[in-house]
């Protein structure tokens, strides 16, 4: 009976093979779509429906083959680009494909080779996107495919509508193939224009007086779109359905209406000065959301107010749509870009949320489902950020930079009222500082800045227009800057006083590492006491920190015999509860080199040859994520307190260059008795309280 019971299974196994074969080779019918903020047609997340879902596509193995196979399914010519890590936005639902194998002649992508439909091990941090050329051609080969909206625009109609800036008021107007065309208002409902508005910059939208607008104004036009259904949801309205007109009927696509019209409602910071919120009619019931760390308007570092505590979003399950729930929480649109990975640099602190899931609804981050990230192991290095849509205004027009050795450096001019007609003035004075020129760089869409010379301005770094600051230098402005910070733990650890002979001091003397009483001792008579700690400076930013002077202009000290890179690179000065100046000192930058760096990384950069060091007269800064400790024992790594103790100021006046100026302050607690002094209690950040100014101080209470 042995044989009978082996031999049937091969049998078996080849029939249940050859049964499934016609599955196989049968193509499923899929259906391809663009989706997520893109700033032209043809750009988008790509996202495939499959069993009546959407879902995204992984990038790993993904390549130009791939994308021609894409764009041509969608009607275009052909792929001129791909992105990966989720440039377009995490999607949501299922990922369709994964390892996708196309030779680049496939007439869809269901033909190309790939895993299992749904089998991956990829998350929607790697959805992949295309972006297609050529004019799109809705054939009937591809009549199933959606039809895309290039651009979408406010017209403004009304005489004080076409006065306002940003525009809020008017008649939609979609961008279709080239043309503008006027949407129809049969259908239109208040989720289209909230939809609208948001991906124009508005976090609302408000009722229209439709009687001002005459219906004959609309005979002429003609209108190629019939109706939008929006959920509300969307950030952008090419997501939400559209449903065309056969070409024959264009001409009466809307015989009983008129163009579909929308009144957006800015947030705060965009509308005229009148017309600003007051401080007491704020909903006061709403949690505190802020950015940090953006180069550009409405872009930055998520980070939400906890337990009278500033803490960041860790990015498992970070969305589109979460991510439109902050930038309307904050007067901002819909969100363009989801951005998870810590792309817009490492907060400090807690983590306070994760797994964050918005319907889009929301009012508040807090509204949404997430849990607590005390757990879950997240890091800071999984920071989410965003990047908000925000109102066109013509800011930009406003200023120049003039006489630079490239577009991103020179003499500021601004645009500026002399009698009937406008002149570009050129800003000067004293006083300019890297807040100053970060609003200019922001202003200009240039990012951070990195250099600052004299003008007569005084800016909080947070405005959108020079012009809003307090009444004027070249600036540089590349494309990243560092962030820079004190380890708390270390200062707290290493902290102790030491009662110093004069006579060892007098190279610290001289570099001016001692209070001012040192100057009326009697040398080498007598002695300092110093309060000493070691301290590490990490770059938490997107680009390499190094001096602001090229080695040529470095300044050689003779009594200690090296050269400073920056003459004032950290201030260690105390301060009483009420501000004032007790003691001080400082560190100047003798060595500024990658003393560490997270494991990873320091092997790649062995094999490429690319750290910082200061042997052997080698190149100085500090790279991203790495750090540079000076360590207690070294002269100047101290504050001179013979006279009286007390606090810290870093960076007062914004010498470093770096990409957040609220985040590099060490507050501690500290006791001092005479005889011995410590601290705890140590935290970097601004506080609840502080958060409204950007003093760099850190108080000792004792």
């Amino acid at each position: 009976m042995l044989p009978l019971q082996v031999y049937p299974l091969p049998f078996l196994l080849f029939l249940l093979l050859c049964l499934q074969v016609p599955s196989w080779a049968k193509h499923p019918k899929i259906k391809l779509r663009l989706v997520g903020p893109r700033s032209q047609a043809g750009e988008g997340r790509l996202e495939v429906l499959y069993k009546g879902q959407w879902g995204t596509v992984c990038d790993d193995d993904f390549n130009i083959h791939v994308a021609n196979v894409a764009c041509r399914e969608l009607g275009y010519d052909q792929a001129i680009n791909w992105a990966h890590s989720a440039k377009y936005g995490s999607g949501d639902g299922p990922i369709w494909l994964d390892n996708m194998r196309c030779s680049g002649t496939e007439s869809s992508l269901a033909e190309c080779a790939s895993n299992v439909w749904g089998v991956t091990d990829c998350n929607h941090n790697e959805d992949s996107g295309v972006v297609c050329t050529g004019p799109r051609r809705l054939n009937s080969a591809a009549s199933h495919i959606q039809l895309q909206i290039e651009e979408v625009r406010i017209k403004p109609i009304l005489a004080r509508a076409k006065l306002s800036s940003p525009v809020t008021e008017g008649a939609v107007e979609v961008k279709l193939q080239g043309h503008w065309r006027q949407v129809c208002d049969a259908g239109w409902t208040r989720n289209n224009t909230r939809v609208l508005c948001g991906m124009l910059g508005f976090p609302h939208d408000g009722q229209v007086a439709t009687g001002f607008y005459r219906y004959d104004l609309t005979k002429k036009n003609t209108f190629w779109i019939h109706q939008i259904k929006c959920l509300g949801t969307e950030v952008h309205l090419g997501e939400c359905k559209l449903h065309m007109l056969p070409k024959a009927q264009n001409q009466s696509a809307c015989p009983h209406g008129m163009h579909a019209l929308v009144n957006c409602i800015a947030g705060p910071e965009f509308q005229p000065k009148k017309a600003k919120l007051t401080s007491h009619s704020k909903p006061k019931q709403e949690p505190q959301v802020r950015l940090r760390a953006g180069a550009h308007i409405g872009e930055g570092r998520v980070e939400v107010l906890i337990g009278n505590q500033w803490g960041t979003v860790c990015d498992e399950g970070w969305n589109l749509p979460a991510a439109s729930v902050v930038c309307r929480q904050l007067g901002y649109g819909t969100a363009r870009e989801a951005l998870s990975g810590a792309q817009l640099g490492q907060g400090l602190g807690p983590i306070h949320l994760t797994r964050v899931r918005c319907r889009g609804h929301e009012r508040s981050l807090v509204d949404c489902r997430s849990q607590r990230a005390a757990q879950t192991g997240c890091r800071h290095d999984n920071d989410v950020a965003v990047r908000c849509n925000v109102p066109q205004t013509d800011v930009q027009r406003q200023i120049r930079l003039a006489g630079g050795r490239t577009s991103e450096e020179g003499v500021v001019e601004v645009l500026v009222p002399r009698g009937s007609a406008f002149h570009w003035g050129a800003v000067c004075g004293a006083h300019w500082g890297l807040k100053e020129a970060m609003v200019v760089c922001r202003q200009m869409g240039k990012g951070f800045a990195s250099h600052a010379l004299q003008v007569m301005v005084r800016c909080k770094g947070t405005e959108l227009s020079i012009l809003q600051c307090q009444h004027h230098g070249p600036v540089h402005c590349p494309n990243g800057g560092g962030v820079l910070l004190q380890e708390s733990p270390l200062v707290e650890e290493t902290a102790y006083l030491e009662d110093r002979p004069l006579n060892m001091l007098y190279c610290a003397h001289e570099e001016g590492c001692l209070s001012a009483s040192a100057d009326r001792m009697n040398w080498p008579e007598g002695y300092r006491r110093l309060l000493r700690f070691s301290s590490q400076i990490h770059n938490l930013g997107r680009a390499d920190f190094l001096p602001k002077i090229g080695r040529h202009a470095w300044i050689w000290h003779e009594c200690h015999r090296h050269f400073h890179s920056i003459e004032v690179f950290t201030h260690y000065d105390l301060l009483t509860l009420n501000g004032s100046k007790v003691a001080e000192g400082h560190k100047a930058s003798f060595c500024l080199e990658d003393t560490n760096c997270p494991e990873g990384k320091r092997k790649l950069m062995r094999l490429k040859r690319e750290h910082f060091g200061c042997a052997n007269f080698g190149e100085q800064g500090v790279s991203v994520g790495c750090w540079d400790t000076y360590r207690h024992d070294i002269d100047c790594q101290w504050i001179d307190i013979t006279d009286v103790p007390l606090g810290v100021i870093v960076n007062p006046k914004q010498e470093v260059s770096e990409s957040d100026f609220s985040n590099n302050a060490l507050r501690c607690q500290c006791q001092y008795e005479g005889h011995r002094i410590w601290l705890h209690g140590c935290h970097t950040g601004i506080n609840t309280t502080e958060s409204l100014n950007y003093d760099r101080k850190i108080n000792c209470v004792p």
